[in-house]
């Protein structure tokens, strides 16, 4: 049996704990793969940093409507009832706690919860903080959507972050390839094992101490 979910699988498996009436935010790459997969017959209201309030899945091939983006750049969908506006406005939404989930993506999360998601010198990194700053602080619940491990086999469950924050103490959740991972006042909690990973091969995978 594997060990690892796949991309899709994981977006699933973030989906499924998403609540009916929940407003959400998806980060830019990997978080976006979760609009596939919520349900239909809920009520979720995805938010876009770029000023849509409603937005539904990817287009279908030649159903692409050049107007309609999120804030990555990607074609998406509008769905009954959706509304638009300024982008100061929807940060105003974000700063203001009116948003229950966010999903971003990171490079590091630790165990005390803070979160680094950008950096200048990582390849293909996003060189500012962006709007990532205030959906970390702002959301109700911040859940991050990773690989456990960096192309290279290190751990993005650490200790203490080596890259800088995009925000202190503010991570809920982690769902990974490997496992779901809470953030306790004790450091990291497995809430799901995937295929024949037990907590402690998670541990030696990360070099934490797993509850």
């Amino acid at each position: 049996m594997s060990s690892r979910i796949t991309r899709d699988e994981l977006a699933a498996r973030v989906a499924a704990d998403i609540p009916e009436g929940a407003v959400v935010n998806l980060g830019i790459g990997a978080p976006t793969l979760v609009a596939d997969y919520l349900p239909a017959d809920l009520e979720i209201l995805l938010h876009t940093e770029n000023g849509l309030l409603g937005m539904g899945p990817a287009p279908a091939q030649g159903r692409v409507d050049p107007d309609l983006i999120n804030a990555g750049k990607q074609a998406v969908t509008a769905l009954a009832g959706a509304s638009y506006f300024h982008h100061a406005d929807s940060f105003a939404m974000m700063r203001g706690g009116h948003l229950d989930i966010c999903v971003l993506g990171a490079f590091q999360v630790a165990e005390n919860g803070d979160l680094a998601n950008w950096s200048t010198g990582a390849p293909g990194a996003i060189p500012a903080v962006g709007g990532a700053m205030d959906l970390a602080i702002g959301a109700k619940d911040v859940y991050v959507m990773t690989d456990l491990l960096t192309r290279d086999g290190a751990s993005k469950l650490v200790s203490a972050c080596t890259y800088p924050l995009t925000g202190v103490g503010c991570v809920s959740r982690v769902y990974t390839d490997h496992a779901v991972f809470e953030v306790t006042a004790g450091g990291f909690r497995v809430r799901e094992a995937f295929g024949d990973n037990t907590i402690r091969a998670l541990e030696e995978l990360t070099g934490l101490e797993l509850s």
